[in-house]
């Protein structure tokens, strides 16, 4: 196992902590993984077996505590007296009413709790007004190129090739691992995403008809850096003969994000300092699921590349959004503890027209925060254009 070091860290920082830890994610990003490494991390620093206790929600061994008066009875007979107890409950949203247990325990003696959830719901409504205050969050992701080059299976030498296999099939934790075949790897991939479509999305939400629900994760696929809207989905898919409405569709986007499958971005008008209603645009949690959902996705590289940069943005911390100035376009604005950075995305600016019209949108912002040019290029005649710095995408990926 890799260490999954800045989520890790982030779980050290805050142990014993009067909060609760909550980790969230899309499934099989790692979050079961994490909480192995630290329950490793607390028997080093000295704590007992019976100090832990472990309980995976999905597992049928746990099947009887779906229940939260059960689940907290459980938890409760096994908390050590007069020493920390340190209380683990993976898929926590698959118990009814589990907020009542997680606060029940939260509020006793020397009791550390961490949970974590495929599914954003879990932290709104009810639980969110219950526990306002008293939860950390940290929002989980697969690999960063960084930690998907840390697997013995990966070439870190070539580091080219390692990124287009990255690119091709996507950072799932266990992807690494698996033979280089596109047929185990679509495989793989495949049933998480219809885990996700149909425990996440679909059940929640009460959706029968699974076929407009995809119809719709795959206009998003396909429109990856493009600005999107529920009117413009919606037109598509009535245009095909079917029937939906605009609440529908907007019914299912908030589904679809809810389950960390696809992040919707929002635009912000730099010169007028606000964030706008109309346009914004998705992207998808992992390049390897956008591959298998789409037979052909390598001829718009540069959506894919602002998708990785986008994730890696949010792994960093920042708080994302899509720069407007009057007609053109910023691909991102990283608004993070060290300020404010603007960044553009594109395969390559050998070619002069494109260098000037990739520059022009950070030429004009009418300030003096860090503005940065990502690209594939090795060659680069000039690494700063006036205060923006051009980077291989590659090296800032590592960095």
């Amino acid at each position: 196992m890799i260490q999954r070091k800045e989520y890790l860290d982030w779980l050290i920082t805050w142990r014993e902590k009067q909060l609760i830890k909550v980790v969230t994610g899309v499934r099989r990003c790692g979050k079961s993984t994490l909480f192995s490494l630290y329950i490793n991390h607390l028997k080093e620093t000295g704590v007992t077996d019976e100090q832990i206790i472990s309980i995976n929600l999905e597992d049928v061994d746990y099947e009887d505590l779906l229940d939260y008066k059960a689940l907290h009875e459980y938890v409760k007979n096994r908390l050590c007296k007069n020493k920390y107890t340190y209380v683990f409950i993976d898929e926590v949203q698959q118990c009814k009413d589990f907020e009542k247990a997680v606060d029940s325990l939260f509020i006793k003696e020397n009791v550390d709790v961490y949970i974590t959830g495929s599914n954003a719901y879990m932290l709104s409504g009810e639980l969110a007004t219950l526990l306002s205050g008293r939860y950390v969050e940290i929002k989980m992701l697969p690999l960063s190129f960084r930690e998907y080059l840390e697997f013995p299976q990966i070439d870190s030498h070539d580091i080219k090739a390692s990124f287009n296999d990255y690119l091709k099939w996507g950072a799932f934790p266990y992807v690494p691992s698996l033979e280089k075949n596109d047929s185990i790897i679509k495989t793989y991939i495949d049933g998480i995403y219809n885990t996700i479509l149909v425990k996440d999305v679909a059940k929640r939400e009460g959706i029968s008809d699974i076929s407009v629900l995809e119809s719709i994760v795959k206009l998003l696929c396909s429109s990856i850096g493009s600005p999107i809207s529920a009117k413009k989905i919606c037109d598509t898919i009535n245009s095909s003969g079917r029937k939906i409405s605009i609440n529908t569709v907007d019914k299912y986007l908030r589904a679809l994000s809810d389950s960390f499958i696809f992040y919707k971005v929002d635009r912000y008008d730099i010169k007028g300092k606000q964030f706008l209603k109309t346009l914004g645009k998705y992207y998808i949690v992992d390049a390897g699921l956008r591959n298998m959902l789409l037979a052909s996705s390598g001829a718009d590289l540069g959506h894919l590349l602002e998708n990785i940069v986008y994730l890696e943005l949010v792994r960093r911390g920042h708080k994302v959004s899509i720069g407007k100035l009057a007609e053109k376009e910023v691909d991102f604005i990283a608004n993070g503890m060290d300020g404010i950075a603007y960044y553009q995305v594109a395969a390559t600016v050998l070619d002069e027209n494109t260098l000037r019209r990739e520059l022009e949108p950070l030429q004009k912002i009418p300030d003096h925060y860090p503005k940065y040019l990502l690209t594939l290029d090795d060659y680069m005649p000039n690494t700063d254009y006036n205060g923006i710095k051009q980077i291989n995408m590659l090296k800032w990926l590592t960095m």
